[in-house]
């Protein structure tokens, strides 16, 4: 068979075609194409790098920020407390301030109010023993037929109330 006597030429042309198509498939993508992949890779290492830093430092100011927020939060609620129970104070004391004036007005009034009793019970049984005596000088005067004087009356009216 003459395929088989020419093996030996048909090789070697195949080895030299496929090692230069590999030497050129390694300039090409080894020495072309991979150092701008590398690159590539090396450019966006480089930027995720950043960012992360960039990131961090940013949150870093952000907890910076976020600590001196509370801080000032914490102070104006101190302030707010401060303030809360300075005007609670204030209002017990001006509460106390119209308790203790309604009070005084209170005793003013319940003084007069006891004086005004007082004095119309003292009216009263000052007039309801005119009336009595008067009363009890007609009854003797009809009953006995005798006459009492209003002295008299007055004075008998006085110890039967004082027995009261």
């Amino acid at each position: 068979m003459p395929q088989i006597a020419q093996l030996a030429l048909v090789y070697q042309s195949q080895w030299f075609w496929l090692l230069l198509t590999l030497g050129a498939i390694y300039f090409f993508i080894g020495r072309g194409i991979v150092p701008k992949v590398e690159a590539t890779v090396d450019d966006r290492d480089a930027r995720i790098a950043a960012d992360l830093a960039e990131a961090e430092r940013l949150r870093a100011e952000a907890d910076a920020s976020e600590a001196a927020w509370r801080g000032r939060m914490n102070e104006a609620q101190a302030q707010g407390q401060t303030a809360s129970v300075a005007a609670k104070s204030a209002a017990d004391r001006a509460a106390e301030v119209r308790v203790a004036k309604a009070d005084a007005e209170i005793a003013t009034r319940t003084a007069a109010a006891a004086a005004a009793l007082a004095a119309a019970r003292t009216s009263a049984l000052a007039e309801i023993e005119g009336v009595a005596a008067d009363a009890a000088r007609d009854i003797v005067a009809r009953l006995a037929g005798a006459t009492v004087t209003d002295a008299a009356a007055r004075a008998a009216v006085a110890g039967a109330m004082s027995r009261a």
